[in-house]
């Protein structure tokens, strides 16, 4: 390891190396099979991901607003997942833990984008239910298909813009030390760490990332629950409560399953209890685990999906 991290000459003005070495997990017994396991994750995203597509896609009452965020999520889950499960299996799992340049710049792009798109698209069906139960007459007028689709469309083009100025930060750095990431794919915080040079910029743009994809998106889901919860205590009726509430368990969950882990790996970092070995492998299962979890609660927990796939059931057996 210290032969790579005396690659390149100390002395010279600005190097941009060949190749990147992905350290990931190191000294783990038995860790191929958690390769595996991942390999299993993967697939059953994939499929649970596409099933959810072709569901919404093919019943005409799912065609909400609602719902093609529901899709956009189900979109960003596939995408998300295939950035960074293949390309984690084959670093490990092949022992192929080199990268050129170019396509860890582009892996760092996919994934980011990926991971900061699912935290937005939780904010934007948070905002449909804020609508829904704290303005239901009003529902119909403000969301409707074509807002909603104005809605994601500015939320790729603001997520992407913001990534790509990220890899473009990173292009300005000079690896002269090291070329060795500590991390289970081309991660933006452990890349420009590593930098011999000036790193301030790609720090402050770090942690505006960190702000806009994570900690805003939360606050402002906390936020949208607390008038949600405000205006379900003014319903008279228990019936009618309980019915609204029942329109956001499915997204609830979604919310502690995709930020929970988040914060206790990062707090845990933070207070430094945690070795390197074991934050990688919380960092990559909150990263993978949730795109896999997210159709199936939708499948379980929404009334419109089962009842759609009752009738695409019903229609196939006919």
């Amino acid at each position: 390891m210290s032969s790579l991290n005396s690659t390149v000459s100390p002395n010279a003005a600005f190097v941009r190396p060949q190749f990147f070495y992905i350290n990931g997990f190191s000294n783990i017994p038995h860790v191929k099979y958690y390769y595996i396991f991942l390999c299993f994750v993967y697939a059953v995203t994939v499929f649970a991901n596409f099933f959810i597509i072709f569901i919404i896609y093919t019943d005409k009452s799912l065609h909400t607003p609602k719902y093609v965020a529901v899709l956009n999520l189900a979109v960003v889950d596939i995408c998300e997942s295939t950035a960074l499960i293949p390309r984690l299996i084959d670093t490990f799992l092949f022992d192929t833990q080199f990268i050129t340049y170019e396509a860890c710049l582009a892996n760092m792009f996919f994934v980011h984008l990926g991971t900061s798109m699912q935290s937005l698209t939780l904010v934007v069906l948070a905002y449909d239910r804020f609508v829904a139960i704290c303005f239901p007459l009003r529902y119909h007028i403000i969301m409707t298909n074509t807002s909603m689709f104005v809605i994601i469309a500015c939320v790729w083009v603001f997520t992407a813009t913001l990534i790509i100025t990220l890899v473009l930060l990173t292009t300005r750095l000079s690896f002269c030390r090291s070329i060795v990431i500590e991390s289970y794919f081309c991660d933006y915080g452990p890349l420009y760490r590593m930098a011999c040079n000036d790193n301030y910029s790609q720090h402050i743009h770090a942690i505006i990332c960190i702000t806009v994809f994570t900690f805003m998106p939360f606050s402002l889901i906390v936020l949208s629950y607390v008038c949600i919860l405000s205006a379900l205590l003014k319903i008279a009726s228990g019936e009618e409560r309980l019915k609204a509430m029942k329109t956001c368990t499915s997204h609830f969950i979604l919310v502690i399953i995709g930020y929970l882990p988040f914060f206790i790996t990062y707090i845990a970092a933070l207070l430094s209890v945690i070795n390197l070995n074991t934050r990688i492998i919380c960092s990559s299962l909150s990263s993978t685990i949730p795109a896999m979890l997210n159709p199936i609660v939708f499948t379980l927990k929404t009334e419109e999906i089962i009842g759609a796939i009752r009738k695409l059931y019903k229609r196939n057996k006919k």
